[in-house]
Parts: C-alpha cells; structure tokens; sequence
C-alpha cells in the first residue's frame, strides 16, 4: 500500500481508532462517576450484578421481616403494658382484700372498701379489654395466636393469646361482695385472688419472653442487613478517587486525540500541494 495516499490515510485510521477507544473508557468512567457503582447493570459485569441483586432482594426481604417484627413488638409492649397494671391494680386490690377479712371493721367501713374494690375490678377489666394495638388483642376472650415472620426465608415464631378475662378478671370480678370469709378464702396461695395473681405474673413473664426474643430477632436481622450491604458495595462499588484520577487522565488523552486525528487529517493536504 503507498504510504502517501489521499484514499487511504493510515494515520488517521490509526489515530481514530485510539480515540474511539478513549472515548469508550470515557464513557464507563463516567458512569461510574455518576451512578457510584462499578457495576451498574449486567453489561457492565453480568456475574457480579447476578449475585448483587440477589443479595439486594435478601436486604429487602430481611428489611420487610424486621418491620412485621416491629409490629409485633408493638403489640407485646402493649400487652405487658396492660398486665404490668392489672398487676399493680391486683397489688391494691390485695391491700383492701386483707382489710376487707379483718372481721373487727364497721359494716360502713366495710362498704367503703367494697366500693374501692369495685373500681379496682373495673379497671383491671379496662385494662385487659383496651390492650388493643393495629385491631389485635393478645389478652382479651376470643384473641387468637399471632404467627410472625421472622426472617427472610418466611419462617414464622408464634405469640399465643391468654384469656386474661377467663383466668384473672374473673376471679376477682365478685370481689366487692367479699365478706369477712370470702376475703380471707381469697388470700390463700390457691384463693381467687391469689390464683389471679399468679396467672398475671405467670403470662407476664411469658409475654416478657416474647419480647426479649423478638427484640433479639430484630437487632441480628439488623446486624445482618448491614453485613449484606457492605457486601454488595464491595462487589459494585466504584472506587470514586480512582475514577476521579482516570477521568482526568481520560480527558487529556481525548484532547490529544482529538488534535492527533486533525493533524493526521491534514496530511492528504500535503500531498495536494506537490501538485500546485
């Protein structure tokens, strides 16, 4: 091939193609300048955008987990809220009930500590029938177990309802008719008010459980998504003070490329002018 050609102009060729080839890896530095991410879609690495999103959707479904979980514990602090005051509400009722079995009271003081008792067993009630959070109520008759998903993968962990009404309102409901008898039977470890004491600290201890578990539950799903994500940054990241330094470099390469491929065009112009 001749080397002074006006058709074909090597250097221009030559001079071109390293320009395109500039302005290609222009082009991915700048998009990871802009998206951050070395690895913005499968084109720029199939195999590692694969595992990328897979490990996105596991943040996303562990994040999901950690707000049903959230629920839940809304609903257990609810629930231990009502029962940590139906308990302090048995512990006056207690306090009446020993005087109510003292047989030495007037028949007016008496009423007067009925009347007291009365309101106790109100509120107790109250409170058991307004533990209410989103529409459930895990103490009241008729509640039902609440099934919770726990992680990613859907597993499930099981809050059980207690009848609250049945096994400790109940058993005090009649307390502002005690008589003398009737209050001392109350007291004994398997007395009504004693049995109602006991189921409260019992489920209360039960409900506290849950709690712990699903407090726990929530911080490791935390912990998790954060090593999930610090995963994937380190697989599609872009290192943005490399790609700073190479873009610079880039765009001086482009601009000598640029004055390569205009200088290499002016050669034919050369030639033309042997002919003058």
């Amino acid at each position: 091939m001749a080397l002074n050609s006006i058709v074909t102009n090597i250097g221009a060729q030559v001079a071109l193609q390293s320009l395109n080839k500039t302005n290609d890896a222009l082009a991915v530095t700048s998009k990871r300048i802009s998206t951050g991410l070395r690895v913005a879609d499968s084109r720029d690495d199939g195999a590692a955008f694969a595992v990328a999103e897979r490990v996105r959707g596991e943040v996303a479904a562990t994040t999901s987990a950690n707000e049903q979980l959230g629920a839940a514990k809304g609903l257990l602090d609810v629930t231990r809220a009502s029962l940590e005051n139906v308990s302090t509400s048995l512990n006056k009722l207690k306090e009446l009930t020993v005087k109510l079995a003292d047989g030495a009271i007037t028949t007016e003081q008496r009423t007067q500590y009925q009347t007291q008792v009365k309101e106790l067993s109100n509120n107790i009630k109250a409170f058991i029938t307004d533990a209410d959070y989103n529409g459930r109520n895990l103490i009241d008759t008729g509640g039902a177990t609440v099934k919770v998903v726990t992680n990613s993968s859907g597993d499930n962990y099981s809050v059980a309802a207690y009848d609250a009404i049945a096994n400790i309102f109940n058993n005090i409901s009649g307390a502002n008719a005690y008589t003398q008898g009737d209050a001392a039977a109350a007291l004994t470890a398997t007395g009504k008010l004693g049995t109602a004491i006991t189921n409260t600290l019992t489920t209360l201890n039960s409900f506290g459980s849950c709690t712990n578990y699903v407090d726990t539950q929530v911080d490791f799903n935390k912990k998790k998504i954060d090593a999930l994500e610090s995963g994937v940054g380190a697989l599609v990241d872009a290192d943005l003070a490399k790609e700073s330094a190479k873009l610079q470099s880039l765009q001086i390469r482009q601009q000598l490329g640029t004055q390569a491929l205009g200088i290499a065009n002016q050669a034919p112009q050369s030639l033309l002018s042997l002919f003058r």
